[in-house]
């Protein structure tokens, strides 16, 4: 569904269980911080509200959007974490780089899904300008930081179900 049409923050709260005892990785880009700063404040909040502790949310900063694939890989290594959530943006510009650094870290961060045992959760912002991506961190189309939170603790937990 468009973005246009959902709020990023808005989720049915009783779907989501109870995130007390997950271990969580945030791989959070420093380029665009003003909108990854914020991006990374609406999933840890999100995480806190449904119990994640804060001793077991790892942050850890990567230079740009394309580096969360190195980033998120090397949370998994750690076996510190049972989901990762890889927080980017990137607005375009004048030339092809947006498309390169899109395409790229897509592929990577859908390639540790395919190929590892812990969740990636896709939190790159891909905007055509920069108000656009404010929408998305927090303005008028809600926080997809919210949303990455949300998704992390219901793909562990969807995992562990499997366990069972």
């Amino acid at each position: 569904m468009a973005t246009a049409f959902h709020n990023l923050s808005d989720y049915d709260f009783n779907s989501v269980p109870n995130a007390d005892n997950m271990r969580f990785g945030i791989v959070v880009s420093e380029w665009n911080y003003n909108i990854t700063g914020a991006l990374l404040a609406g999933a840890v909040k999100t995480l806190k509200t449904h119990g994640a502790k804060d001793e077991n949310i790892l942050i850890q900063h990567v230079p740009g959007s394309f580096e969360l694939t190195f980033g998120s890989a090397q949370m998994i290594q750690s076996g510190k974490v049972d989901g990762v959530i890889a927080i980017g943006c990137v607005v375009r510009g004048d030339t092809p780089h947006f498309d390169y650094v899109c395409a790229g870290t897509t592929q990577g961060i859908a390639h540790l899904n395919a190929t590892t045992d812990i969740p990636v959760i896709y939190g790159l912002i891909t905007t055509n300008n920069m108000q656009q991506a404010e929408d998305r961190a927090g303005g008028c189309l809600g926080n997809k930081g919210d949303e990455c939170a949300v998704t992390a603790i219901k793909m562990i937990d969807f995992k562990r179900q499997l366990k069972k």
